[in-house]
C-alpha cells in the first residue's frame, strides 16, 4: 500500500470516528482506550499478563476491522465480546479470591471492570444490530 492510500485510509477511519456523537468519542478516547492499557503497568500482579493480554487484544484486534472497513463498524463490538468477556471473569474472580491483591491494583480492577462492564453492554447491542445488518444482506 502506498502512502497516499495509507493516509487516505487513515483520514477515513478518523473521520468516522469523529462522526461519532461526542460522548462516545470522549468515552472512547480518554476512558476505554487508556483504562485498557493500563494493565501493562500492573504486569507483575497476579494474572496481570492475561488481563493485559486480554485487555490490549479487545481493542488491537479491532484494527484489522477498521481497515476493513475503512471506518468504524458495529463489527467492531466482537473482539470486545470474545477478549472482555472472560476478562470480566477473571478480574471478578480475582476481587473476590482470598488471595490479597495490593490496593492499587484492586483499585485499578475494580475499574476495568466497570469500564468493561459498561462497554460490554452497549457491545452486545452493537453485535447483535451488526449480525443482524449482515444477515438482511
Amino acid at each position: 500500500m502506498d502512502l497516499e492510500k495509507a493516509t487516505s485510509m487513515v483520514l477515513d477511519i478518523w473521520r468516522s470516528f469523529r462522526m461519532l456523537p461526542v460522548w462516545v468519542q470522549v468515552w472512547v478516547a480518554f476512558i476505554l482506550v487508556p483504562v485498557n492499557l493500563l494493565p501493562l503497568a500492573f504486569l507483575d500482579q497476579p494474572q496481570g499478563y492475561l488481563i493485559a493480554l486480554l485487555a490490549v487484544s479487545g481493542m488491537a484486534l479491532n484494527v484489522p476491522i477498521m481497515v476493513a472497513a475503512r471506518g468504524m463498524s458495529g463489527a467492531m463490538a466482537l473482539p470486545h465480546i470474545l477478549c472482555w468477556v472472560p476478562l470480566v471473569i477473571i478480574v471478578t474472580l480475582l476481587l473476590f479470591s482470598e488471595d490479597p491483591l495490593s490496593p492499587a491494583f484492586a483499585g485499578f480492577l475494580r475499574v476495568l471492570l466497570i469500564v468493561d462492564i459498561t462497554s460490554l453492554v452497549f457491545d452486545f447491542r452493537d453485535a447483535a444490530r451488526w449480525l443482524n445488518s449482515r444477515k438482511a444482506t
